[in-house]
């Protein structure tokens, strides 16, 4: 007996065994979540390398081909050589060569200049902490001079919380950098290894950007051959998509907060602001999250400026708002563009989700993912509305009360019919009359009385804020004397 092959079999086996298989992890997991995490992390520990070469040729891909189409091949279209394969190919590596060379020079500049600087702003605010709190002090004695009214207890309160912030300051947080430090120095092996797997990943990004077009060939050879022409189109096209979207949108994003933390420095420099690396480092940093990114890293550097000169910080918060409305209003849609397409509600949704997941990371990557899925969504629904013949503009769907089952068309809201209003008035009579005029008199009356009220009650008020106003001041020449 001759066996006869059918796909069809073939089709039902592997989508049993993926349905038996996904069920057994699902089982897995909810018993088992804590071996299951381990698991992940360290099959993630072993591809780290991996990661990393694939995150950096991500990033330096949109580089490479700027120097490739940009620069280099201008030179040889003008002077009229063609390239082969061979130096096509040099000229890629030298490109690939040059961009992890710059990626290089650009994280040990940024160590360089500014973790020192780091360093040195936060030992200086530690040491500066009691100069800090007597300019406090000599702030709330003017008030008191200026004849405000201040509880007795507000400068004991004031010493005892300045004694307990520095005796924090100086017990808990110096033992815990020194005891950072140690850590730093016994976690040397966890340093290595991830210095191990960026220079292993540094060199695997290397072939994968020198040979990105094969791997892109090869997915899509892939793709072609497991699934039918159609699904297939669709994959493609969705992962063409989502990777404009994320290079659009990180690539974009990292280069306007490099831009605005350089604008901050050379702000804060030229108004003469304390800690202006310091506060320079933490809102370029922060700008990476969107929307709620310029309000996390400007509010910490305001008070952190306002312990040492209250004007200035006033400044610096006028500075980052302008600075802010620059960056949202023009040269932040002059670099990002609408790489996310999603609107103001939506970036808020996937910031709190992305951050309530996966954190900092979370917030930064969520608008990209979430734009790629609500993209997903929309072309699912379009889909459905095109099957059943419904209008697929967003705007045919305000202000209407139904669609029409026979065309498909659109019905408005029935019109509200005015009710007629009475032409004639009712006819008063005298005693009517009467009364209304009397009601007037009164109403006038009452309003006089209101206004004479309240002007007597000014009086009032006023010769008590100045009697109160003399017994402070008495009171405080009293205490005066007697210290």
């Amino acid at each position: 007996m001759k066996f006869r092959w059918d796909s069809r079999y073939l089709r039902l086996g592997v989508t049993a065994f993926a349905v038996v298989a996904a069920s057994m992890l699902f089982y897995y997991g909810i018993f088992h979540m804590g071996t299951l995490i381990l698991g992940i992390q360290y099959f993630m520990g072993i591809m780290a390398p991996i990661i990393y070469g694939i995150a950096i040729a991500f990033l330096m891909s949109p580089i490479v081909n700027f120097l490739e189409q940009k620069v280099i091949y201008p030179v040889f279209h003008k002077k009229e050589i063609t390239l082969q394969k061979k130096g096509q190919k040099v000229v890629r590596w030298i490109c690939v060569i040059l961009c992890v060379c710059f990626l290089f020079f650009v994280i040990y500049a940024l160590v360089m200049m500014i973790l020192p600087e780091l360093i040195r702003s936060i030992m200086n605010f530690i040491y500066s902490f009691p100069d800090y709190v007597n300019a406090v002090r000599k702030f709330l004695d003017s008030i008191v001079e200026k004849g405000w009214d201040l509880d007795g207890n507000t400068f004991d309160i004031l010493n005892q919380s300045s004694q307990k912030a520095q005796n924090y300051l100086t017990t808990t947080i110096l033992p815990q950098m020194q005891g950072m430090l140690k850590n730093v120095s016994a976690g040397f092996f966890d340093i290595l290894t991830f210095l191990k797997n960026f220079i292993i990943g540094a060199i695997v990004s290397l072939y994968l950007m020198a040979d990105k077009e094969k791997f892109v060939a090869k997915g899509k050879m892939i793709t072609y051959g497991l699934f039918p022409l159609k699904q297939a189109d669709f994959i493609i096209r969705s992962m063409r998509f989502t990777s404009k979207t994320f290079i659009g949108f990180i690539t974009g994003k990292i280069l306007d907060s490099a831009i605005i933390g350089v604008l901050c420095y050379i702000g804060t420099t030229l108004l003469d602001m304390p800690y202006a690396t310091l506060v320079s480092v933490v809102v370029g940093v922060t700008n990476v999250i969107p929307f709620f990114g310029p309000y996390l890293g400007a509010i910490p550097c305001i008070l952190l400026i306002l312990l040492v000169d209250p004007i200035k910080a006033l400044y610096f918060a006028i500075f980052i708002l302008v600075l802010q409305q620059f960056d949202g209003n023009i040269l932040g849609p002059k670099i990002l563009g609408d790489s996310t397409g999603l609107s103001s509600f939506m970036v808020i949704v996937a910031i709190l989700i992305g951050g309530g997941l996966f954190g900092i990371p979370g917030m930064i990557i969520g608008v990209p993912v979430f734009a790629v899925l609500y993209a997903a969504w929309e072309k699912f629904l379009f889909h459905l509305l095109a099957r059943k013949d419904f209008p697929r503009d967003e705007n045919t769907y305000m202000n209407i009360d139904r669609l029409n089952p026979e065309t498909k068309e659109p019905v408005q809201f029935p019109e509200k019919t005015a009710k007629p209003k009475k032409t004639q008035a009712k006819r008063r009579g005298p005693s009517s009359r009467f009364w209304g005029i009397v009601w007037e008199d009164l109403v006038k009356i009452w309003k006089l009385l209101c206004a004479v009220i309240k002007i007597v009650y000014a009086k009032i008020y006023c010769t008590c804020v100045s009697v109160k106003r003399r017994i402070t001041k008495w009171y405080q020449g009293m205490k005066k004397n007697r210290r």
